[in-house]
C-alpha cells in the first residue's frame, strides 16, 4: 500500500504549483496550519543544500473534529501533510493517505472517516 497520494505537475514552476495546492486545498474544505520550508532548514541547520521541497499541514476541521470525537489521542497524526516537492519531471504534490497512516489504530469507524479524507485529498491532488 501506498503511503501518499501523488502526483507530477508539469505545467508550473515551485511558487506556481504551491498557490494552486492551496488554492485546491481551500476548494476541498481544507486549511493549511503549518508550513516547513525543507530547503531553508537544511540550509541553515546543516549548511546543505537541495531542490525546493515545502511541507504544507492541511487540516479539514469538520473531518478532524469527527476523528478527535473518535478517537481522542488521533491528533498526535494530525494535519494531513501535503508536500511539494521539485524534480527533474517537475513539481510532485503528495498527500498523506489518511488510511494507510491510520492503520495503527483499531478503530473501524476511523477508518471510514480515513477514508472520506483520503477521497478528499485525492480529489485535491488530481484538481491541481
Amino acid at each position: 500500500m501506498s503511503y501518499t497520494i501523488s502526483r507530477v505537475i508539469t505545467d508550473g514552476d515551485f511558487e506556481d504549483v504551491d498557490g494552486r495546492t492551496r488554492q485546491a486545498l481551500a476548494d476541498h474544505g481544507f486549511g493549511v496550519l503549518t508550513e516547513i520550508d525543507v530547503k531553508a532548514t537544511m540550509k541553515k541547520k546543516l549548511d546543505k543544500d537541495m531542490s525546493d521541497y515545502r511541507i504544507l499541514g492541511a487540516c479539514n476541521p469538520g473531518m478532524a473534529w469527527e476523528a478527535i470525537g473518535l478517537e481522542p489521542r488521533v491528533g498526535a497524526m494530525l494535519p494531513c501533510n501535503v508536500i511539494l516537492r521539485e524534480s527533474s519531471e517537475g513539481i510532485e504534490v503528495s498527500a498523506i493517505d489518511p488510511v494507510a497512516s491510520m492503520t495503527a489504530i483499531d478503530n473501524d469507524e476511523l477508518k471510514q472517516v480515513a477514508g472520506n479524507v483520503r477521497d478528499m485529498l485525492s480529489d485535491v491532488v488530481q484538481s491541481i
